[in-house]
């Protein structure tokens, strides 16, 4: 069954509070891969929550934390770590070399409409004030709270619902209607596509483009692999 994410119908900047990364900064290519990874890993979790009603608590938190971290001294602190990123980086690097992966076209289709929606967010400054000086205020519900509270993840979901869900273009997730219905569920379903555009834009903002995903797709595997390979030696550290 499919739904929009309005609403009604369910569907959905990092923290400050979280340890910050020691990892070297990346080169370009490095930056664009880890951000676009990013928007892979939101997607791969937008799909597997809406189909199993499951979150894992570690992705919630990375994906709030992206989107509380607005000041990063290196990229991979926006989440808190490369490894944070791992399964986005594998699916990415996957997804080039044209490995057939469960849900694949959905998952395609998610990113696709946050690189989208991302777009036009960026050529909507007053929005984008709004969503600012909104994440401020949830920034400091989670001080108070957890940044993955109930209260937190609901208030980022209305910040999505309020604006970026009114323009015309949404991201229609598949699902099970028994999760989806869930107001909860919803939430982080929105708050996952929330994180997975704040990542696209950041991936705009590090240079990255749809053109060099097309024609630089080797150089983009090969980054993938580097940093697949580096996100698993660091956890291995953790």
């Amino acid at each position: 069954m499919s739904i929009e994410e309005d609403p009604t119908t369910p569907s959905t900047e990092p923290s400050s509070t979280s340890t910050a990364s020691v990892s070297a900064p990346l080169s370009r290519w490095g930056e664009r891969t880890l951000a676009l990874g990013g928007v892979f890993q939101s997607a791969l979790l937008v799909q597997q929550l809406a189909t199993s009603g499951h979150l894992n608590q570690g992705d919630l938190s990375t994906a709030t934390h992206s989107l509380f971290e607005q000041n990063p001294d290196v990229i991979s602190d926006v989440y808190g770590g490369t490894e944070k990123i791992l399964a986005g980086l594998m699916l990415l690097r996957d997804t080039l070399n044209r490995v057939n992966t469960p849900n694949g076209n959905d998952i395609v289709r998610y990113v696709m409409g946050m690189v989208h929606l991302q777009k036009k967010l960026m050529k909507q400054s007053d929005m984008l004030n709004t969503v600012g000086k909104r994440i401020e205020q949830a920034q400091r519900q989670a001080d108070l709270f957890d940044p993955t509270h109930e209260n937190v993840v609901a208030s980022l979901a209305d910040i999505y619902t309020s604006t970026i869900s009114t323009f015309s273009f949404r991201i229609q997730v598949n699902g099970d209607y028994n999760y989806l219905q869930q107001t909860r569920i919803a939430n982080q379903i929105r708050v996952l596509l929330f994180a997975g555009i704040r990542s696209a834009i950041l991936w705009r903002q590090v240079g990255g483009s749809r053109l060099q995903v097309i024609l630089q797709r080797k150089q983009l595997i090969n980054s993938a692999d580097h940093l697949i390979k580096q996100a698993k030696e660091q956890q291995l550290q953790r």
